[in-house]
């Protein structure tokens, strides 16, 4: 897996402007950070590069579990608002 994205204060308040009008595209459950979860968050974060995650559960564990969502998927973690999540990883430049 390749290392975290940096990004500068400036990105991260273009980022976190652009994410306020975003709905949640995943939730943590019951099942916590499962294979299945990972599987998902990856694929949005593939599609979308900026992605919304909802604590549904695990909420006291909100600020670990969002660090450790972060290094699996490779994205950064923009912010934590309340029990949602902003994590951040852009898209792979087209190899040509």
């Amino acid at each position: 897996m390749s290392l975290s994205p940096e990004v500068t204060s400036a990105q991260k308040r273009a980022l976190k402007s652009r994410a306020q009008r975003l709905e949640p595209v995943v939730r943590v459950g019951q099942a916590g950070l499962s294979e299945a979860f990972l599987k998902s968050l990856h694929e949005a974060l593939t599609l979308h590069e900026l992605v919304k995650v909802r604590f549904a559960e695990f909420k006291e564990d909100r600020k670990s579990l969002s660090t450790q969502m972060a290094e699996a998927t490779s994205s950064a973690l923009l912010q934590i608002v309340g029990n949602v999540a902003v994590l951040y990883r852009p898209k792979p430049a087209p190899s040509s």
